[in-house]
């Protein structure tokens, strides 16, 4: 069984997308009964269909969590890849553990002040990291 340090980066991460999901069920339902939306009588329909029901900052938590499931998803096969291969550590550790910060950061401005432009700063950077570890990657399996 291959045990290796880059997994801390990845449970990490999957903790902290459950810990955004807590958050958002915390604020989402009790704003949900404010605005006086039949939840057990609910059908069909998305999430962002709340847009227009509740306010900015409940849909922030939520429009975080989708995030944490889109990008990300890149990140956990990266890094299961490099340590298959045996390279989950080293400059990889460290770039997979930034990754996990830029997008707790990420997390963080979008679900308080959402600046858009810090946002997308941070995620930017964090693209960069699965970038590097993208070609890291490659070039061990087509070297």
């Amino acid at each position: 069984m291959v045990n290796s340090p880059i997994f801390q980066p990845i449970v990490t991460l999957v903790l902290w997308t459950m810990i955004v999901w807590l958050w958002m069920y915390f604020t989402r339902i009790p704003a949900m009964k404010k605005a006086k939306i039949d939840i057990p009588n609910m059908t069909g329909g998305k999430g962002s269909d709340l847009d227009e029901l509740l306010p900015p900052k409940v849909q922030w938590k939520a429009q975080n969590y989708n995030h944490l499931l889109t990008e990300p998803t890149l990140f956990y096969v990266i890094c299961l890849v490099l340590a298959m291969l045996g390279m989950g550590d080293g400059l990889n550790l460290i770039i997979a553990w930034i990754y996990v910060a830029l997008r707790v950061m990420h997390s963080l401005v979008q679900v308080t002040f959402n600046r858009i432009v810090i946002r997308f700063s941070l995620f930017m950077l964090s693209s960069l990291c699965i970038i590097a570890l993208t070609i890291h990657a490659a070039i061990a399996v087509f070297h």
